[in-house]
């Protein structure tokens, strides 16, 4: 087994160090991120672990503070060489006392590390004490790799941090964001630092290719988590009686209890997206779907809403027109199947397949009204659950606020995925003939049609979901 590489996380006080390792070990409880000064006071190690074994071994360390004063006091040690004088600092007094931060910092660096990760917060101005950091960091003779850190805030000052290491002879330099980091940025810290370490270059082009495919095997887990969400509620469908329909109460409670399960199905749906992306289940709050304004549990049926997710869909003023699904728009995206003639459910359901025809056309002999999901609220869902996707796709693990995906989608993409999802529904079409393969009804396992059909309508769905994505960066 291969040594892993070892690598101290150094920098100022509140620079983001604990920040970063949590987004590049995918570990939201790693140590404590806050605003206060110096919240890491000792040094501790977290690893990163790939095919069940550790890869890199990362040292959290506490923050530089005087950095000045420590250069300073270096400088009048006595050595041939810088190490030497780091040497006789830590077995000095003033390593366990005044400068008892730094000698955590600098014996990690000496006696721990390959190399070393200098994280700076670009959001702070150039100052002579990061200067004075730089130096004493080349005193432990380890390759050091600035991260510019929270370099997508706006007040960002990278560019003069840039100079900044030039001028102090750091070229090898990588830009990152614990907290929103673009795709493919952890593979470009890790391809940087190959640079640096070349005896441990062809472990590090390892992580790279893997990294590669971690990223692809979870945008392929979240479509597979989305995609079961729709099919279950494309399948979802209850029966109501005659007597029970005819009386408005029951009626209504039935519309409420059909809606209630909807909600429910849709939050498991970002509770499984978030479980894909190892954040927690209360990291992403359900508060506004696309081009809506208040919170959608209350949108998600508005007849005004799912009428434009129609207009968006070439469907016209009618929710849920000429896709196969009977619409009454009074219930918001929702539809009895014996609302309407025979003659338009023989049409409509020629596109389902024959076998739905059948059911409905016994329950409508024996009076028996079948509630369903239109069309439109599961292209809202699909819309709102992909949006959620790449949202957390680019969220760091140090993020301490909720999720507000709209304002994360990237901007180049067009808020609405609505037009592109057509064939989503394609491939949800199957669903709709088997009320069996809802995941929630009591033997969808054992259905009678296999669950080779069910997983099929499965995948073809989680690929009709990833052709509608952006592509992942190469």
């Amino acid at each position: 087994m291969t040594d892993p590489i070892r690598i101290a996380v150094v920098g100022h006080t509140n620079a983001g160090k604990t920040s970063l390792l949590r987004t590049l070990t995918r570990n939201v409880d790693f140590g404590e991120v806050s605003d206060r000064p110096g919240t890491t006071r000792h040094a501790e190690s977290i690893d990163l672990r790939m095919h069940g074994q550790t890869a890199v071994r990362f040292f959290d360390t506490p923050g530089l503070e005087d950095s000045i004063a420590l250069l300073d006091y270096l400088n009048s040690l006595p050595g041939s060489t810088r190490p030497e004088r780091v040497r006789a600092f830590l077995a000095g007094p003033e390593a366990r006392g005044v400068f008892e931060q730094e000698a955590k910092v600098l014996r990690a660096l000496l006696d721990e590390a390959d190399a070393a990760m200098y994280v700076i917060d670009s959001r702070e101005a150039v100052l002579p004490k990061y200067r004075a950091e730089f130096e004493i960091l080349t005193y432990c003779a380890r390759p050091v790799m600035p991260v510019l850190n929270f370099v997508a805030a706006a007040n960002s000052r990278q560019t003069e941090w840039r100079q900044a290491l030039l001028d102090a002879n750091l070229h090898a330099q990588v830009e990152f964001d614990a907290v929103a980091p673009f795709i493919g940025a952890e593979r470009m810290l890790y391809g940087d630092l190959a640079t640096l370490l070349r005896p441990r270059r062809e472990q590090l082009t390892d992580i790279v290719h893997w990294l590669a495919q971690e990223q692809a095997e979870r945008r392929q887990a979240a479509c597979r988590a989305v995609a079961g969400a729709l099919v279950d509620l494309a399948a979802m469908r209850r029966e109501l009686d005659a007597e029970a329909f005819a009386d408005p109460v029951q009626q209504a409670g039935f519309v409420r209890a059909f809606q209630a399960d909807v909600l429910k199905r849709g939050r498991k749906a970002v509770d499984e997206l978030l479980a894909v992306f190892a954040f927690r289940p209360d990291d992403a709050e359900l508060e506004n779907l696309p081009g809506l304004q208040g919170r959608w549990e209350d949108d998600l049926f508005n007849p005004e809403v799912l009428m434009e997710a129609g207009k968006k869909l070439g469907l016209g003023a009618m929710v849920g027109a000429g896709l196969g699904v009977v619409a009454d728009v009074a219930l918001a995206g929702l539809s009895f199947g014996a609302a309407t003639t025979l003659g338009a459910t023989l049409g409509g359901l020629a596109s389902q397949g024959w076998r739905p025809l059948w059911r409905k056309l016994e329950n409508r002999m024996q009076g028996v009204q079948e509630l369903t999901l239109e069309d439109t609220v599961l292209v809202v869902l699909a819309d709102q659950l992909l949006l959620l996707l790449q949202a957390l796709e680019h969220r760091g693990h140090a993020a301490m606020d909720k999720v507000h995906y709209l304002d994360q989608a990237e901007p180049e993409q067009d808020r609405s995925l609505a037009e592109r999802l057509f064939p989503v529904l394609r491939a949800l079409k199957p669903a709709r003939g088997h009320p069996e393969w809802e995941g929630s009804s009591p033997g969808w396992r054992n259905a009678w049609q296999g669950q080779g059909d069910r997983a099929e309508c499965l995948a073809d769905t989680a690929r009709a979901l990833q052709d509608v994505l952006p592509p992942l960066q190469a």
